[in-house]
C-alpha cells in the first residue's frame, strides 16, 4: 500500500506532483508545480457522483472500475513519464480512491510513489491558514502611485539579486482599474491566486526586501486573502511621482491596440456614471476617434486622479521620481539602505 505523507512545502521541491482529479478541479486550483493525469473525467466523476448518491457506494465503486480499467496503464505510464526520474506525489480531493488507485498503478510498475494525506483539501486549508495570520518572509515595500505611473513595469524590472519581486497585479491577470482587465485573458479563480501568491512568498528569500505594488483589497473579482491587505498597509509605503505627461505615455503604449477597441467601450460605459453625461460624451467621442493620448488624459484629469486621491488617507515613508526607472531603482536602494541604518 503506497505511504501516506503530510503536506509539506518541501514536498513541492523534491517530488514530482501528480493531481488524479478533474480537469475542471484542476483547473480551478491545484498544487504548485502540480500534473494533471486524472482518473476521471469531468462528465464520470458527475455520473458516479450521481450513482454514488441513489445507489450507494459499492455500485459507484463497480461503475468507477468500468470506465477506468481500460486506460490504467496509459494512466501509470502518463505519471511515470511526467516524473523523469523523480519520487512521485500523488493527491486527489481528500486523499480517497482516486489517488489510492493511481498511487497503486504506479507503484505496480515499481516506482516509488508517496500520496497526499488529506489530498487537495488538506493543502488549501494550509493556505487559508496562512494568510488569516499572515506575517511576510521578509519586510513588504508597497509601491505606490497614480495610475499610468508605470509601477508595475518598474518593479518587474527591478535588480532580483537586491530586491524580491511579486507582481499581484500579474497574478490576478488584472491592472486593478476600470480597464484592468484588457489583454490579460481571464482571471484565475479565487482559490488559484491564494495558491499562486502563497508559493510566491514561500520562495521569498528572508533576507531580501519584497516589493509589490499597492493595491486596493480588491484586483477585479479577485480579492487579497486574509489579512493581506492590512499588513500592506502597515509595511513601508513608497510614493513614486511622475508627470502627466510621462502617464499619458505610458498609458497610451499599453491601451492603443486595436483589439482592445470594444473592450475599452464597455469599460467606459462601465463608469458612465461617475464621470457625468458630458464627461462620459467627451471620452467617448475620443474613442470613437481612436484619439488614445486625449481618451488617456481624459481619464486621467476626469477620473482616476480624482478617484485616488479621494482614497490615500496616509503619507508615504518615501517619494521618488519614476520619470526613468533606472534612476526610480538607484533612489528606491538610497532610500531603503538609508532606512536599514538608522
Amino acid at each position: 500500500m503506497p505511504e501516506k505523507v503530510a503536506f509539506s512545502p518541501s514536498l513541492l521541491d523534491s517530488h514530482c506532483i501528480i493531481d488524479a482529479r478533474t480537469p475542471l478541479e484542476f483547473a480551478e486550483d491545484h498544487l504548485p508545480g502540480a500534473y494533471n493525469v486524472p482518473i476521471l473525467t469531468n462528465e464520470e466523476r458527475v455520473e458516479i457522483g450521481t450513482i454514488h448518491k441513489h445507489q450507494g457506494p459499492q455500485a459507484a465503486r463497480m461503475r468507477g472500475l468500468e470506465l477506468t480499467c481500460g486506460r490504467f496503464a496509459a494512466l501509470a505510464r502518463e505519471a511515470i513519464d511526467v516524473a523523469a526520474g523523480r519520487p512521485l506525489l500523488v493527491y486527489c480531493w481528500r486523499g480517497g480512491l482516486r489517488s489510492l488507485s493511481l498511487a497503486i498503478l504506479i507503484e505496480s510498475c515499481g516506482y516509488p510513489v508517496l500520496r497526499l494525506q488529506g489530498g487537495y483539501k488538506a493543502f488549501r486549508n494550509q493556505v487559508v491558514d496562512y494568510f488569516e495570520d499572515f506575517t511576510p518572509p521578509a519586510p513588504l515595500i508597497v509601491i505606490h502611485g497614480m495610475t499610468g505611473s508605470g509601477k508595475t513595469t518598474f518593479i518587474n524590472g527591478l535588480d532580483r539579486t537586491r530586491w524580491t519581486v511579486i507582481d499581484l497585479e500579474g497574478l490576478a491577470r488584472h491592472r486593478g482599474s476600470a480597464f484592468g482587465a484588457m489583454g490579460l485573458g481571464e482571471q484565475p479563480t479565487q482559490k488559484r491566486f491564494d495558491t499562486l501568491l502563497w508559493d510566491a512568498l514561500r520562495q521569498a528569500p528572508p533576507g531580501k526586501p519584497i516589493v509589490l505594488e499597492g493595491e486596493s483589497q480588491r484586483i477585479g473579482r479577485i480579492t487579497l486573502p486574509g489579512n493581506v491587505y492590512d499588513i500592506m498597509a502597515a509595511s513601508c509605503k513608497v510614493w513614486c511621482s511622475v508627470s502627466v505627461d510621462t502617464r499619458v505615455r505610458r498609458l497610451t503604449e499599453e491601451y492603443a491596440h486595436p483589439e482592445y477597441r470594444q473592450p475599452m467601450a464597455e469599460a467606459l460605459e462601465r463608469i458612465k456614471k461617475k464621470l457625468g453625461g458630458s464627461g462620459y460624451a467627451a471620452l467617448q467621442e475620443l474613442l470613437e476617434g481612436w484619439d488614445i493620448p486625449g481618451l488617456a488624459r481624459g481619464l486621467v484629469e476626469r477620473y482616476y486622479d480624482k478617484l485616488y486621491y479621494r482614497h490615500r488617507p496616509w503619507t508615504p515613508d518615501a517619494e521618488i521620481e519614476l520619470e526613468n526607472f533606472r534612476e526610480g531603482e538607484r533612489a528606491l536602494r538610497l532610500f531603503w539602505e538609508a532606512r536599514l541604518s538608522e
